[in-house]
């Protein structure tokens, strides 16, 4: 519940270049960790529960948006799920690369590097206030950031 709003199904990578001090998750920094899984795999799983959306966390997905992207699109196709995907990268730094095709797929991105110095436990679904809950969707209609707003039925 930690990763988003809601019952969630997390779905955890392997590697991040980011190393962010007081990272939560440092485990997950290995390139070479975990083990390889299929998008059918991981869509057995996500099926599994059909009440929990998905959050992609890490490590960082940004760095393997291709398959991240493949399984978005997974989702879309057999469920009515919402994805959250958590990046140390901003989206700015993202939109005119490699990842957009991932992002194009996200419906909340969390975005920048864990800082912290700014870490607020009191903030909602992020560690530090540097940190953006951007609506994905939105912002990419509109050509700019858009914060996604909690709702009342949150």
């Amino acid at each position: 519940m930690v990763d988003g709003p809601g019952f969630r199904t997390s779905i955890y990578c392997s590697g991040c270049g980011h190393h962010c001090p007081g990272c939560h998750n440092p485990q997950s920094w290995n390139f070479d960790g975990g083990r390889e899984m299929s998008t059918e795999e991981i869509m057995k799983i996500i099926e599994a529960d059909p009440y929990a959306n998905v959050t992609f966390s890490g490590g960082d997905p940004m760095y393997q948006a291709v398959g991240f992207a493949e399984l978005a699109r997974e989702i879309h196709k057999r469920t009515n799920k919402d994805i959250w995907c958590y990046t140390g990268f901003t989206f700015e730094s993202l939109i005119n690369h490699d990842q957009r095709e991932l992002l194009e797929q996200i419906d909340v991105l969390v975005d920048g590097p864990f800082i912290e110095k700014l870490r607020d436990t009191d903030l909602l679904f992020r560690g530090s206030s540097n940190q953006r809950l951007i609506d994905v969707q939105s912002s990419l209609y509109e050509c700019k950031i858009v914060l996604w707003q909690p709702t009342l039925c949150m």
